[in-house]
């Protein structure tokens, strides 16, 4: 009945992320000074051109009248046609840039979880001596760097001067592209990690448990490996289901900064073009996307760790 309790927690809290999104983007789209008709038709579009469009987006009626269509359509993910490309589906357009953005945030999730394990465990284990403060202290600094501060110089000097990886916007670059991307998403957000696997570990190194089992003739390396990082599972799940989230506004800049087809140059282009029904399929595609994972990872938690579940 707990697991029940917390899956019908997270589905309550994924129906109020996708309503409140979507009223955001709605709101927000009508706020906008500027004349969607006119962006999409130009200035020598005729008045009953422009009037077809105001139809077609439900501008022509009250506010109210538009938030109720917006209401009904959003219970069936049905955000209408693309104004930019007629005949396409808002919401299609959406789902097929999701594929790479998804795809460039689940790689950059593995990168930075393995590197902030590997760097938590290393801080804390026997292997580096005295060199240990030392990267600890390192971690702190660099994990205070942004990603749009170190990204383009990081760019520019492996792939435009010294030429060892290709453009990851680059169609050719295929899998390395992927892969130089990803990690320059997987850094930060893995320093941030093994900051907090490294407090997770600092607490529980005089543990009694560990103590028990250093007391058997564990080694230091054997006690953290073996005995202290599975507790921090449920938590560290958690942190990484976070992560994904983020990594989906970070995967926007990354996608604007090398041209590369993807979800965030996708919301970009329609706010742009006021394309709304794409911008809103677009928002509340992410919102799902960032909901399921939160609340996948939550329960993830409440199995592994039953205090969750109390």
């Amino acid at each position: 009945m707990s697991a029940l309790r917390l899956a019908g927690r997270a589905a309550s809290s994924t129906v109020i992320t996708i309503v409140t999104l979507g009223t955001l983007v709605f709101l927000a789209g009508r706020a906008l000074p500027s004349d969607p008709a006119a962006l999409l038709l130009g200035d020598q579009a005729s008045a009953s051109e422009r009037a077809s469009v105001m139809r077609a987006l439900h501008l022509d009626q009250p506010l109210h009248v538009q938030y109720w269509h917006f209401l009904k359509g959003l219970t069936h993910l049905d955000f209408g046609e693309s104004l930019r490309r007629p005949g396409a589906s808002a919401l299609g357009r959406a789902f097929d840039a999701l594929l790479p953005t998804a795809e460039l945030a689940l790689t950059a999730v593995g990168l930075s979880t393995v590197l902030g394990l590997a760097l938590a465990l290393l801080v804390h284990g026997p292997w580096l001596g005295r060199g240990r403060g030392w990267l600890s202290a390192g971690i702190d600094v660099l994990a205070a760097v942004p990603l749009v501060a170190f990204a383009p110089l990081a760019t520019y000097v492996l792939c435009l001067r010294l030429r060892w990886v290709p453009l990851p916007g680059d169609p050719e670059a295929r899998a390395v592209g992927l892969l130089f991307a990803a990690s320059l998403l997987a850094l930060p957000l893995g320093l941030q990690l093994a900051r907090f696997a490294r407090a997770l570990l600092a607490g529980d190194t005089r543990a009694q448990y560990l103590q028990v089992a250093r007391s058997k003739g564990a080694s230091e390396a054997r006690t953290l490996l073996v005995h202290a990082l599975p507790p921090m599972s449920g938590p560290l799940t958690v942190i990484v289901a976070t992560q994904f989230g983020a990594l989906l506004g970070g995967a926007a800049v990354l996608e604007k900064l090398f041209e590369r087809r993807g979800l965030g140059t996708l919301l970009i282009e329609a706010y742009g073009s006021r394309d709304l029904p794409v911008l809103e399929a677009s928002v509340v595609l992410s919102g799902v996307l960032f909901a399921l994972v939160q609340g996948g990872g939550t329960l993830v938690q409440a199995l592994l760790d039953p205090r969750v579940r109390r």
